[in-house]
């Protein structure tokens, strides 16, 4: 079980501040579990991962293990929720450096992404890096029309069917989309492609426990079956029959709600391991998502420690006091790295010879939440045990259950994203897309006015 530590926002909110808290947090609980709440039609995730048979992890698994097989590379094709939990678990289980290892060493294909941007040279790069590669592929989109994975993924789909032929790309395509209607799911019937479904009932940032994660998670190796097991001990740890004082995504929400009254307007999750970098990317869009709207929500960003220390630092530190600090933190690494002894000493480091580098990584760690709450940077810690896939599912499930808590105590509907199609609607007037002739006039007097 994951760690929380809230003791350490005590100079922003008193004790009796945060109890008067309880009841909303309890309240808020009670609402996701009654489906009484906004948004009561997405709370497909919330169940899920105590309701995943083995039957469908075995069908993940198979598929992957098809996928992956013989192939060099597979390239996962989704933007948003349909990307970022993917991204996060493999790069925070894998080898840092996975993308160099030998690949008589390698078992599993390169896992590369793809449909996340409209980047041009990234996408040139991505092609002329598969060139001479056997390429398997794994496309997300509900509808099949959002502009970032389509556009990535007529790319992709020519590239697989020039190099291996029309009929073997069947086998080397697998989408995920929508149960029964938009252009993927027509296109995936039509050309014979294994399909998984992305449930009505669980929005993107939801999804990585479904097949939207889980089978890019495990065509790069990892264990889904324990990561599915570590979500669903933390399920039952934040039930809505387990007291606040036990309840961790209750507690963390709590303390959330309880910064943001007092003017904290801006959550900074830090981690001192930059094996965890995506996992704060996937937690920025899981939080901005759910609680940015009706001109409310605590602004969510992120931070590497110690590397951000000598650039952020100095204004986390120092600067305006509007923000609070949720430390992510791993009680031991995986690997062993000692500081050697050297005879001339010229670093000064000698100090260090024979200790472990995590060692000095955590007292990093503690020195800068010391200096932090010392300048009024109210402190939120969360320590995991290790790294692991249990570990990961566990933190998933939490910060996801805590989300929810925290919307309804904010008092806005955590699962919906309004503000998300503004740009589009710019974008595809800018572009001249048929429909959208009236807005396409509209912005072109508006540019040049």
């Amino acid at each position: 079980m994951l760690h929380l530590d809230t003791s350490k926002i005590s100079g922003a909110v008193s004790a009796t501040e945060l109890q008067a808290l309880q009841g909303k947090a309890t309240d808020a609980l009670r609402a996701l579990h009654a489906g009484s709440g906004k948004g009561s039609d997405f709370l497909g995730w919330l169940n899920l991962p105590t309701s995943i048979s083995a039957a469908e992890v075995a069908d993940i698994k198979a598929t992957a293990a098809k996928l992956s097989a013989g192939v060099d590379v597979v390239v996962v094709i989704g933007i948003g929720g349909s990307y970022l939990g993917a991204k996060a678990a493999i790069d925070a289980l894998l080898h840092s450096f996975d993308a160099l290892q030998d690949k008589s060493r390698r078992t599993s294909p390169l896992v590369l992404f793809a449909g996340q941007n409209i980047g041009e040279d990234y996408l040139f790069e991505l092609m002329e890096t598969l060139q001479g590669k056997s390429v398997s592929c794994i496309v997300i989109s509900k509808s099949g029309t959002t502009t970032e994975p389509a556009l990535a993924f007529r790319l992709i789909k020519n590239f697989v069917e020039q190099t291996c032929g029309k009929d073997e790309a069947k086998n080397r395509i697998v989408a995920i989309t929508d149960k029964s209607r938009g252009a993927l799911r027509t296109m995936a019937d039509k050309e014979g492609y294994k399909t998984f479904v992305i449930p009505d009932n669980i929005g993107g940032r939801f999804s990585v426990l479904t097949p939207v994660g889980l089978l890019p998670i495990a065509c790069a190796g990892v264990d889904v079956a324990a990561l599915v097991q570590g979500a669903a001990e933390m399920e039952k740890s934040t039930a809505q029959d387990v007291p606040f004082e036990k309840n961790l995504s209750a507690q963390y929400a709590a303390a959330r709600n309880a910064l943001y009254a007092k003017g904290k307007k801006v959550e900074v999750l830090a981690n001192f391991n930059p094996k965890l970098h995506f996992v704060a990317e996937w937690w920025k869009q899981l939080y901005g998502e759910s609680e940015g709207k009706d001109g409310k929500g605590i602004f969510p960003a992120s931070v590497d420690f110690t590397t951000d220390l000598h650039s952020l630092g100095q204004y986390v530190q120092d600067g305006e006091r509007m923000l609070f600090e949720t430390v992510l933190s791993v009680a031991k690494a995986k690997r062993c790295v000692t500081v050697p002894l050297d005879k001339e000493d010229l670093d000064g480091l000698n100090f260090l010879a024979g200790k472990r580098v995590d060692e000095v990584n955590r007292m990093a760690e503690l020195g800068t939440q010391l200096a932090h709450v010392d300048g009024g940077v109210p402190n939120i810690r969360i320590e995991l045990s290790d790294l692991s896939e249990h570990t990961l599912g566990e933190l998933i499930y939490f910060f996801e259950k805590a989300c929810g808590i925290s919307g309804y105590m904010l008092g806005v509907n955590p699962f919906d994203q309004p503000g998300v199609e503004a740009y589009k609607k710019n974008m595809f007037a800018l572009l001249e897309k048929p429909g959208y002739e009236k807005e396409t006039a509209a912005i072109k007097d508006r540019i040049k006015n």
